[in-house]
């Protein structure tokens, strides 16, 4: 269930481009976060929020464009593992976009990956935790994966079933 803030001015691709960018994203974040981008449930929980911003670099106009790309989600979720494919993968999806290299976009691209704090989450008007997110996207198996995920950020693990 993650939350994607997509910040890029207007007019930095053209729409198709823009549009791949954003499903690249998500299904980035999908692969990652719970190992399958093609889950309905998961893909129906992603909510990316395009915002446009003027941009500017040592306070002139940027002279190409910048993207900065905020996904928050659910505590437990990222490892360092997690974290550089995120960045990577991203990154990778604007360079798509682009039609050019991840090193050439690389310095223009930033990825900021936030973890919200396990009960500080809320949906449907409650607040709602990684056990019942997971359930929610993985069925039976979300409890335990969400307590061995949690367990693991805490820095011990979970007994074995």
């Amino acid at each position: 269930m993650p939350m994607i803030d997509a910040t890029l001015p207007a007019h930095a691709l053209p729409p198709d481009a823009e549009s791949r960018l954003f499903r690249d994203v998500t299904d980035a974040v999908l692969r990652i976060e719970i190992g399958d981008a093609d889950n309905a449930r998961a893909q129906a929980a992603s909510w990316l929020f395009v915002h446009r911003p003027d941009v500017y670099v040592g306070g002139q106009p940027a002279p190409s464009p910048r993207y900065r790309f905020v996904v928050s989600v659910p505590e437990g979720q990222f490892d360092p593992v997690r974290r550089r494919h995120m960045v990577a993968d991203i990154t990778a999806a604007v360079a798509r976009a682009e039609n050019q290299s991840p090193d050439a976009v690389a310095g223009r691209v930033w990825v900021i990956l936030l973890e919200v704090p396990d009960g500080s989450w809320g949906a449907y008007g409650r607040v709602v935790h990684l056990p019942e997110i997971l359930t929610g996207l993985l069925g039976e198996d979300g409890p335990a994966e969400a307590m061995r995920r949690l367990a693991l950020r805490a820095g011990w693990q979970a007994p074995a079933a």
